[in-house]
């Protein structure tokens, strides 16, 4: 018996209050069973009970073992002073406060019924991808939609939370930060962690200094990724050296940057030249891009604000100094949906909480403006009966399966919950 399966005995008081007695045979009523904090110190605080005659307030511990009190050094422990009740699965050895009183036992095998039993059973059961997988069709759209909205905004609130770090560091620069992940996502799961050390090496100032000049832009990029030589063949390549040699003097750079950019399994068009080519070209638009973006209200907007391309060289190259047919090579829309999910809402959700609005619904719009991802966990959830209709759904499904489903965590999962109800 594992002892998140008696939290949610005790939290959703799935037993017969009926006829609850201690261990000691004393009639017990639950008032209030607490608030379950999953905090240090006991499970459920605050809670309020009647005790034969005695009315208490207080709080509870669950263990599997009675004998887990001792396990895990409660006695030692002053937080463990205010406990009124210990509800135990097996009751195997008696509790003592300080003053040498005993702990009132509430042994929960004696109360639950078979039924409860064999669900949690079937749940916990091996199954071939996740633990609901022949049942989750069976939850009603209500209970769905609830869980995932609350699924994507605890994803939007990991995603913010190294946002704030890098806020607090970079003294509130918006501006600064939101190039950082921007760079990122652009240099996608391949290249985004060298992308974003790139943007983080790279004053903010000096973005913004040069960025009247797409070029300039490129030799920056280039430049501190290491990826400029004086062997160029091209006359473009060898004017962004230049470029780049007297940019580097001009601010007292350094190549901070020594891991190689990666061209292999990327197609073409995410090659890292291309969107550092097509990145550059964006500053040169929009040197506040971050301030375009919070105020872009429709998903359209924000469309037209990526919709740039490359420089007439990158038309015909996809890296430097070979020559390959002419492409005009724009952000597409499916990439800039990438941009939309994993930088712009996240730093949309964030800003607005920084300006104490309470909802956050322009996010929901907006993100259920764009197309279904497709991936292999998307796919699966498809042919357990769960299908998404947009990105909102899709990113909700995402974060269920890796921070709930992966991790056993059914239930702390409202799906998990339910099953177990009905």
């Amino acid at each position: 018996m594992q002892e998140e399966f008696l939290h949610h005995i005790w939290q959703f008081q799935r037993l017969d209050i009926c006829s609850l007695r201690t261990t000691q045979g004393d009639e017990l009523q639950i008032v209030k069973p607490g608030s379950y904090l999953k905090s240090s110190g006991p499970d459920f605080f605050n809670a309020q009970l009647i005790i034969g005659n005695q009315k208490w307030a207080g709080n509870i511990e669950v263990h599997t073992k009675s004998s887990d009190w001792y396990l895990h050094n409660h006695q030692e422990d002053d937080n463990y002073n205010n406990v009124i009740l210990h509800v135990v699965w097996e009751n195997d050895v008696d509790v003592f406060r300080k003053d040498n009183s005993i702990i009132p036992v509430l042994e929960l095998s004696q109360f639950i019924s078979k039924e409860l039993l064999f669900k949690y059973s079937k749940l916990k059961q091996q199954k071939s991808w996740i633990s609901c997988e022949n049942d989750i069709q069976n939850i009603s759209e209500f209970v769905l939609k609830n869980w995932q909205e609350r699924l994507y905004f605890e994803r939007l609130e990991k995603k913010s939370e190294g946002i704030q770090q890098m806020l607090e560091f970079a003294k509130n620069d918006w501006e600064a930060v939101f190039f950082c992940f921007l760079a990122k996502n652009f240099g996608l799961n391949i290249n985004g962690d060298v992308f974003f050390q790139m943007a983080k090496s790279i004053p903010f100032e000096i973005i913004r200094k040069e960025g009247f000049n797409s070029e300039n832009l490129e030799a920056l990029f280039y430049g501190s990724l290491n990826m400029l030589t004086s062997n160029h063949e091209d006359t473009y390549c060898k004017d962004l050296y230049f470029h780049w040699e007297y940019i580097k003097q001009k601010y007292n750079l350094e190549i901070a940057i020594h891991r190689q950019v990666e061209f292999f399994k990327l197609r073409p068009d995410n090659f890292p030249t291309i969107r550092l080519a097509q990145l550059a070209r964006l500053y040169s638009l929009y040197q506040n891009l971050f301030s375009k973006v919070i105020e872009a209200s429709t998903i359209d907007e924000l469309y037209g604000l990526f919709a740039v391309s490359v420089n007439n060289y990158w038309e015909y190259h996809y890296q430097f100094d070979k020559l390959s047919p002419k492409k005009k090579k724009t952000l597409s829309k499916s990439f800039i949906d990438l941009i939309i999910i994993n930088t712009i809402v996240p730093f949309k959700f964030l800003y607005d909480r920084t300006l104490g609005k309470d909802t956050f619904e322009d996010c929901i719009e907006i993100i259920e403006e764009i197309k279904p991802e497709k991936n292999v966990v998307i796919e699966k959830f498809k042919a357990v009966g769960v299908k998404s209709e947009n990105a909102f759904q899709t990113q909700s499904l995402l974060h269920l399966k890796k921070v709930y489903c992966n991790l056993g965590k059914c239930l702390n999962c409202s799906i998990g919950i339910e099953l177990l109800k009905n």
